[in-house]
This record gives C-alpha cells, sequence and structure tokens, in this order.
C-alpha cells in the first residue's frame, strides 16, 4: 500500500507541493468563491491525504477506496475550515480525513451493530467533535452523555461497538527481529499451548530445557504470570521472553510427538 504509486487514478509520485504561503493565498481566493483556487488546493493536500491514508496500512482495506473516502474528509476540512483561527490548514484537516475514514470502515465493519445502537454512537462522536472544537480539549462520557441526556452506560456501549476489530495475531511490539502479538498477552485457560502444558507431565521435559527456559515456563504456566511481569522479574525485554517461551514450547512438543 505504502509504496503504490497510482491511487484512485492519481499518480501520488507527481502530486503538488504546495509552499505556506501559497496555502494563505488559495484559502483566501477560495472564501471568496473562487473554483480554481479551490480545486488547486485541493490537489496540492492530497500528499495529506496519502499520508494519513497509510495509517491505516494492513487493515485489508482497498486502499483506492480509503482514498476516496479521505478527500471527501479533505473536502468538508476545506469548506469548514475557517482562515481567521491561528492553526495551519493540516492541523485542521488530518483529524477530519482520519473521521471520515473511520466512519467508512465502520460502515463496512462485517460485525453487525443494531441500527439504534450505531445511530447513538455517532451522536456521541457529533457531540464529541463539537466540544472539543468549542472547549478546544477532549471531552469526557460524562460530558456527552449530559449533552445527550443519556446515561454514561449506554454511550460507552454504543463507542464500544463500532470500534473496529483486531486479530489476535496483531503485532503490537516490534524489536528488530522479534515481535509480540495480540494473543500474547491474552491469558486463555483453554488456550492449546497452556492445556497440554497442563495435562502432560513436565518433570522430565523440563529437564531438557535450560535454567532461563525453565525459569520462564515455570512463571508463566504454574504462576500465571504475563510476559511483562516475566521480563520485568528476570530484567530483559518482554520480546525475549516470548521468544525464549515458544522455543521451550517447542522443544517439550517436539518430546511428546
Amino acid at each position: 500500500m505504502i509504496n503504490k504509486v497510482e491511487i484512485a487514478s492519481v499518480n501520488t509520485a507527481k502530486l503538488p507541493v504546495l509552499t505556506n504561503k501559497e496555502k494563505d493565498e488559495l484559502l483566501i481566493k477560495i472564501k471568496n468563491g473562487d473554483e480554481q483556487a479551490r480545486e488547486d488546493f485541493i490537489k496540492g493536500n492530497l500528499r495529506l491525504v496519502l499520508s494519513v491514508v497509510q495509517r491505516f496500512n494492513g487493515r485489508g482495506e482497498n486502499v483506492d477506496d480509503l482514498f476516496q473516502v479521505g478527500c471527501v474528509g479533505l473536502i468538508k476540512a476545506i469548506d469548514n475550515f475557517d482562515i481567521s483561527l491561528n492553526v495551519q490548514f493540516s492541523t485542521y484537516a488530518v483529524p477530519m480525513i482520519i473521521g471520515e475514514i473511520r466512519r467508512h470502515l465502520r460502515d463496512n465493519n462485517p460485525i453487525r451493530v443494531s441500527r439504534s445502537m450505531r445511530d447513538l454512537a455517532y451522536k456521541a462522536l457529533q457531540v464529541k467533535e463539537a466540544l472539543l472544537k468549542e472547549n478546544q480539549k477532549e471531552p469526557t462520557i460524562e460530558e456527552i452523555a449530559k449533552v445527550l441526556n443519556i446515561d454514561k452506560e449506554e454511550i460507552t456501549i454504543s463507542l464500544d461497538s463500532i470500534q473496529d476489530p483486531i486479530s489476535l495475531q496483531e503485532p503490537i511490539y516490534n524489536e528488530g527481529t522479534e515481535s509480540i502479538y495480540l494473543i500474547d498477552q491474552i491469558k486463555d485457560s483453554k488456550n492449546t499451548d497452556e492445556f497440554w502444558t497442563e495435562s502432560l507431565s513436565l518433570a522430565e521435559a523440563m529437564k531438557k530445557l535450560n535454567s532461563r527456559e525453565k525459569l520462564i515456563i515455570s512463571k508463566r504456566f504454574f504462576d500465571g504470570r504475563t510476559q511483562m511481569e516475566v521480563a520485568n522479574e528476570i530484567g530483559i525485554s518482554q520480546a525475549q521472553v516470548s521468544r525464549l517461551e515458544k522455543n521451550a514450547i517447542e522443544r517439550i512438543k517436539k518430546l511428546y510427538s
């Protein structure tokens, strides 16, 4: 996605770059109704859309669709931007573009959410944006609930219901060639690795491990420690704990295969 040159029939390698002076001049012309200035300003900010789209890399979404949706957010930002504000246009536009893309992703979420729950979530997001613009700070759930006159619990549930699902194989940390995945942070008593660990006689198998591997397996599966807790206790990184744990488990599996 990041290396794709042509997106939605737009050659991203040839996108124009506007100076701050050019942007300011075009914005003034736009507010005076100059359509050509508006077109030039849109083209001059497509790189901004591209940079936002790249944040959503790896979700399996069609990059052309995301780029087009991001352009809608850019146009909304242009139409609503107040040139009297002492802020850069990009500072105002980026949240608008991100919001438009997130709305698109929520609308196309494969997990079905009731219409009433979705509508409440959208109302809450609109109130959130309005309060943020008015107070220049992130509003609390209580503040949003007060405006809508709805229990804060309902607001929280509705907002949670439209969050994008995350794969358990989603990498959440990288250290060189080592990666830690979301599944590594979740304890599951029925997880295959833990299940066979508890059901087999580990006494003999543990003898085949080195001292550090024994310590990690013991703390993880007998003491119920998380990888982060083990890492802090023995003074190594979580990535190293993850790698040593996987190696130890694979070695024990081979003994019983």
